[in-house]
């Protein structure tokens, strides 16, 4: 092999291998500590709040919830979503046309290659999914594709 392969296939692997720094750029209100996190979760949503990962498509229970109630991070129970503004975007995870202001940030990553936008939770940084141009055109034209073990719903009471 030669050497220019080799710094090529280096700089490709770099490229490929980006993660997201929405966790470690920002301070966040709520912070714990690596063992306080995975005391508090479990397995998945430590694996999607912490490590930035994702769920397998179609394995979340609140894939298929749409009752009236809020969608609040697994992580620090901040209202991220209105379940009025869910959709079923047969994708596989929870989707909304828009999140609640002011609770959610974002931030671009290249886990794959391609520059996305991230969604992350506003209080404690924990990784909720990506952001798409391919929502509901007579609302927002956006798709919040959230991985379901980053949110906790509590349902609105029946009043």
């Amino acid at each position: 092999m030669t050497i220019k392969k080799i710094i090529s296939i280096c700089i490709l692997s770099l490229f490929f291998s980006c993660k997201s720094n929405a966790q470690k750029t920002e301070v966040f209100s709520v912070t714990k500590t690596k063992q306080e996190w995975k005391a508090q979760l479990s397995d998945i949503q430590y694996y999607v709040l912490r490590e930035a990962g994702t769920e397998r498509a179609g394995s979340s229970p609140l894939n298929k919830i749409y009752s009236p109630g809020i969608y609040s991070c697994a992580g620090c129970n901040t209202p991220l979503f209105n379940g009025a503004n869910k959709f079923n975007s047969g994708t596989g995870w929870p989707s909304f046309d828009r999140e609640i202001e002011g609770n959610v940030a974002f931030s671009v990553d290249y886990n794959i290659g391609v520059a996305r936008t991230e969604e992350h939770c506003a209080v404690c940084g924990g990784h909720l999914g990506h952001v798409f141009n391919d929502g509901p055109r007579e609302t927002t034209g956006k798709r919040h594709c959230i991985n379901g073990a980053a949110l906790i719903f509590t349902p609105t009471p029946n009043e």
